[in-house]
């Protein structure tokens, strides 16, 4: 038993030391005995045997499968969590509503230049009324007398009435008399007339002066719906199409209105659409100048492919307010009235909730003329404001009475003369003192 052990065990230790081919050549052998034959047999299983086990232990404990799998998933569950919790998005936004509108610079350009990035709290903010231009005592000064100076042939008509006057129906027949002539219109003058006998009979007002105060606050209360001022950072950009009739100043009223805007901080661009009269587009292009505007004009073509083209310019470049001109055409003038509501439905095309203002521009000096022109344009266009020009040297200042009683549209500005200044925001006690000043 020891012997056959040893045997047995010698190849099983070296399993290598018998190679396959002389295993095969001994097989074939003929001159061995068979005590070698089996010692062979013997052999050649046993390496066999042990191999089997052995062949399938390697690869299965080394393939590391699991932790491979394993490795990448703490990475990417902890990949940039903390950075994008620590964006001081809130802190900035906070800071900007607390401001007040129009006091800075920083103000408005962090509002304008990121506002579509901060949430619903920055559309609030953003709802912010454009307060009138701070003027200093000298410049305001200024400014009320040129008011005074342009509705001084309407306030005379008006102011003469009560000097050394008596309180009777010849009072109340002359007043009517003068309203008419200002272009008050029948409706506001009646209006105003009631009124008036009214307050006299509740509060028994016995002096001229006393009657003169008591119009005044008529007026006033009149005039005061058409008070708006312009709203800014709406959108981005704010496109404001304005209107009018041939001669009422829209390009010079756009020019100065490029100032004002300028003075809130607003970067604003110019379409030249009025490509019907030769030399829209240079004066255009000088006001451009003068105020360092962009103005976006072409020689020829149709006035609403330029328009387009502005706001999409407008919006490339995140421009804060884009003003449209367009051509000078009479109401009564339908197709090209058509033309002016193509124009609007053009700029909605090149943005959605565009235009955001319809301004018409209006001569005073055409008086009740005026009013049709307001009624014609706001049911073709639907206006949002208007820009009333020429009232210096008028004697129809009482037109203003007639829109605010039959179509109120707000008055967003007032002319009384040809320098930027002369461009001021409307105000119902201001011009109720000129008149009856």
């Amino acid at each position: 038993m020891f012997s056959f052990f040893k045997k047995f065990k010698k190849p099983a230790d070296a399993p290598l030391d018998t190679p396959q081919e002389d295993i095969v050549a001994a097989d074939g052998n003929d001159d061995l005995s068979d005590a070698e034959l089996e010692r062979q047999a013997l052999a050649a299983e046993a390496p066999q045997e042990e191999a089997l086990p052995a062949e399938p232990v390697a690869p299965k404990a080394a393939e590391p499968v699991a932790p491979k799998a394993a490795e990448p998933v703490a990475p990417k569950a902890a990949e940039p969590v903390a950075p994008k919790a620590a964006q001081p998005v809130a802190p900035v936004s906070t800071a900007h509503v607390q401001l007040p509108a129009g006091d800075s610079k920083e103000y408005w350009q962090g509002r304008t230049q990121s506002q579509w990035a901060r949430g619903p709290e920055t559309d609030q903010a953003s709802e912010e009324i454009v307060p009138p231009p701070t003027l200093d005592a000298v410049a305001k000064k200024s400014w009320l007398s040129r008011l005074r100076h342009g509705l001084s042939k309407t306030s005379t008509n008006l102011t003469g009435i009560f000097v050394s006057a008596k309180i009777d129906e010849d009072l109340y027949e002359e007043l009517e008399t003068a309203l008419l002539m200002s272009d008050a219109g029948v409706d506001a003058t009646e209006f105003l007339l009631e009124s008036l006998r009214e307050k006299v009979r509740s509060e028994r007002l016995t002096d001229a002066s006393q009657v003169k105060a008591a119009l005044r606050e008529l007026l006033v209360d009149l005039l005061r719906p058409l008070e708006k001022s312009l709203m800014l950072g709406r959108a981005q950009p704010l496109v404001m199409m304005i209107a009018g009739v041939n001669g009422a100043g829209k390009t010079t009223s756009i020019g100065k209105l490029a100032k004002h805007l300028q003075r809130f901080d607003q970067s604003v661009l110019l379409a030249a659409g009025d490509t019907f009269r030769a030399a829209a587009r240079e004066q255009l292009t000088v006001w451009g100048e003068r105020n360092n505007v962009t103005v976006i004009a072409q020689e020829s073509g149709d006035a609403a492919a330029v328009i387009y083209d502005a706001v999409g310019a407008a919006r490339a470049r995140k421009i804060d307010v884009m003003m449209a001109d367009t051509a000078g055409r009479l109401p009564t003038q339908l197709h090209l009235m058509e033309e002016l509501r193509k124009v609007r439905r053009v700029i909605a095309k090149a943005m959605p909730d565009a235009p955001h203002e319809v301004l018409l521009v209006i001569d005073a000096n055409t008086g009740q003329n005026a009013l049709a022109q307001v009624k014609a344009f706001d049911d073709a266009l639907g206006l949002t404001g208007l820009v009333v020009t020429k009232l210096d040297g008028t004697a129809k200042g009482g037109i203003l009475a007639a829109i605010a009683r039959q179509r109120p549209v707000p008055v967003y500005f007032i002319g009384v003369g040809e320098k930027v200044e002369d461009l001021q925001p409307f105000s119902a006690e201001e011009f109720a003192d000129a008149l009856l000043g």
